[in-house]
């Protein structure tokens, strides 16, 4: 009898801190394309943020390992976190393939990220090594960014990005940030054992005056 094929979930970003924005399309992914598993994956070093400031890698990983230890179907993985030189995607995506050969991978993305889709180190490559899972909420017009998937497949030339349809969840890991260093209140915007954690080892202070400007990114 023929092994059934795995269908692996691939979910990266800075995750800082992660929350339930993050939690509920990796949810939704895992439900709409029937997968088997969902990676966490945390970056290194991004290479369009060489100049960002991220919390420590154990801490960012840590919080996820808090936020997804009741879910059977979510991992956390630190490919990206392990790795000595700077993360493209295209590389990491090939690196898990050859790790998982014959399983099907899906790259999960903010859908707004598809509008620069096409300026990505080897894009090509990413959409050879994986289906493209594109995070688009349920509250949007959704024709614009149907037509930016369809100029996308059809460039590949085959059908290899598809929509994920997700709930809008207005939380940000920037807003996360900017609450905390404030001593403000982050109850029920991410996991409660991962909002005990950023107390704890008092993450995201800054001191008077000090403004966050790390970029925003699509969902984070």
């Amino acid at each position: 009898m023929e092994e059934k094929q795995k269908r692996i979930g691939i979910m990266g970003g800075a995750f800082d801190p992660i929350h339930y924005g993050h939690l509920l399309i990796a949810e939704n992914a895992a439900a709409q394309y029937h997968l088997d598993e969902v990676h966490f994956m945390p970056t290194g070093q991004p290479p369009h943020k060489k100049k960002q400031k991220l919390a420590d890698a154990a801490h960012r990983c840590e919080m996820i390992r808090l936020a997804i230890k009741d879910n059977p179907c979510f991992t956390l993985s630190r490919l990206e976190i392990n790795a000595h030189e700077v993360n493209y995607t295209y590389l990491t995506l090939e690196r898990i393939q050859a790790a998982h050969p014959g399983e099907e991978l899906f790259f999960i993305l903010g859908g707004d990220s598809l509008k620069d889709f096409r300026s990505w180190k080897n894009p090509e490559r990413i959409l050879k090594a994986a289906c493209v899972l594109a995070a688009v909420r349920d509250d949007i017009d959704g024709s614009a960014f149907q037509t930016q998937m369809d100029g996308l497949n059809q460039w590949y030339g085959k059908e290899r990005i598809f929509p994920l349809i997700t709930p809008n969840f207005s939380v940000s890991s920037r807003n996360i940030r900017k609450r905390a260093a404030e001593q403000g209140t982050i109850r029920y915007m991410l996991p409660e054992p991962v909002r005990d954690y950023i107390f704890t080892h008092q993450l995201y202070q800054r001191e008077p005056g000090q403004e966050d400007c790390r970029q925003q990114e699509t969902w984070q």
